[in-house]
């Protein structure tokens, strides 16, 4: 199983993980077929280029691990658009 595939995983188990580190986000997401836009500051839009489905996050900062309720975001979003 590739990392990606891990994260993605590990994404969708109960209770929400807290250990989830952006680029391991970034990364599973990329490898969905998502494109990363960059926004103002720490603005994220992860666009899906075929059916124009975005997903909006806010890149964690100082720390890398992202937050309990983006992760929650990000498996709704992608149970809505069918990619989990």
């Amino acid at each position: 199983m590739s990392k990606h595939a891990k994260t993605l995983k590990k994404l969708c188990t109960q209770p929400t993980p807290t250990d989830i580190k952006w680029n391991d986000l970034k990364g599973a997401l990329e490898s969905l077929g998502y494109k990363e836009l960059v926004g103002d500051g720490s603005r994220r839009k992860f666009v899906f280029p075929v059916t124009n489905e975005v997903i909006n996050l806010h890149k964690p900062h100082p720390q890398p691990e992202v937050k309990q309720y983006v992760i929650r975001q990000v498996v709704e979003q992608l149970k809505l658009q069918g990619r989990i």
